[in-house]
């Protein structure tokens, strides 16, 4: 069985297959709108100093995402 887990706990340089989003509204909209569908694959790329925002490769682009919003995306390590 695959380990699932929240984006935000994703180690830093490793990458992770979304699985699906929990967020509902606009939050996940936005999470749409950037590229975070199932089966993207992303990128915990660095954090910030105080551990948020966090910077992720997605489909080759670097995005911040606050720790809150990258919680609501589950991925399974690669």
């Amino acid at each position: 069985m695959e380990k699932i887990l929240p984006l935000s706990e994703l180690p830093t340089g490793q990458w992770g297959r979304v699985i699906s989003l929990n967020a509902r509204g606009m939050i996940r909209y936005r999470l749409l709108d950037l590229g975070l569908v199932p089966d993207t694959t992303v990128q915990a790329v660095r954090r910030g100093p105080l551990g948020d925002p966090i910077v992720y490769r997605i489909r080759g682009a670097l995005i911040a995402l606050r720790r809150e919003e990258a919680g609501q995306v589950l991925v399974t390590p690669l």
